[in-house]
């Protein structure tokens, strides 16, 4: 299991914001069960669901952002768990861009490629690999948006979402695999020990021009959308 508790330039949770975090927390004085729970819950919900400037940003990085997606919470929740001992490995995919719809709206949406890179952790307990995607979304995110659709009982697909039992769906960890986004999967590139090993091997497929607007205009824009959707606005 070293291999999956291991720092690497992504997973930089030797630095001294994490390593705090950790320490007020006190995190690495509960048992593994509680300590997964503890740390997947504040990923989940302190780190606010939105869009970073890039996937490959270190986990010290998305914790000053205060904010992340399927991805820079990936190797957040990773580095936390890793830095106190709680051996994992990341998967990757391709979801469609149809989950984001909502989130991104007009030419933006139109503009934005069909298949998104996408991933989520998997946590080694009890000699099992438990997946974790229910982290994506924050859960004062995921009330406002149920509220301002409350006639969806089954399947829901936007806005960050896309889940069969949108009223419900599996987001609580009690030794369990979670999901929120899992619906919208149409390509797996299996698994990798870090993000960093990921993304030197599948990247967005944007360009230089097409990665410089999402960076400065079309993820701010996001980001409105979904504070207007959290703040119930």
């Amino acid at each position: 299991m070293n291999r999956y508790l291991n720092s690497s330039k992504l997973l930089d949770y030797q630095e001294d914001a994490i390593q705090e975090l950790i320490r007020k927390k006190n995190w690495s004085a509960l048992p593994n069960i509680e300590r997964i729970k503890a740390i997947y819950n504040f990923v989940r919900d302190d780190i606010y669901f939105g869009y970073n400037r890039s996937d490959e940003l270190p986990a010290s990085q998305i914790l000053r952002d205060g904010y992340g997606q399927c991805n820079t919470k990936a190797t957040l929740l990773m580095a936390l768990l890793r830095a106190t001992g709680i051996p994992n490995r990341i998967h990757g995919f391709t979801i469609d861009k149809a989950l984001q719809k909502g989130a991104i709206t007009g030419i933006s949406y139109w503009l934005s490629p069909k298949n998104i890179l996408h991933s989520w952790v998997e946590v080694y307990y009890n000699d099992q690999w438990y997946f974790l995607e229910g982290v994506i979304l924050d859960k004062k995110y995921l009330t406002a948006l149920q509220k301002k659709n409350p006639d969806c009982k089954t399947t829901f697909c936007g806005y960050g979402a896309y889940t069969d039992n949108f009223q419900n769906p599996p987001i609580e960890w009690n030794v369990n695999n979670t999901f929120i986004q899992e619906k919208g999967i149409n390509q797996d590139f299996g698994v990798f020990d870090s993000p960093d090993d990921l993304y030197s091997a599948h990247r967005q497929n944007l360009n230089a021009i097409q990665r410089f607007v999402f960076q400065k205009i079309i993820r701010h824009k996001m980001n409105r959308n979904v504070r207007a959707i959290r703040d119930n606005k």
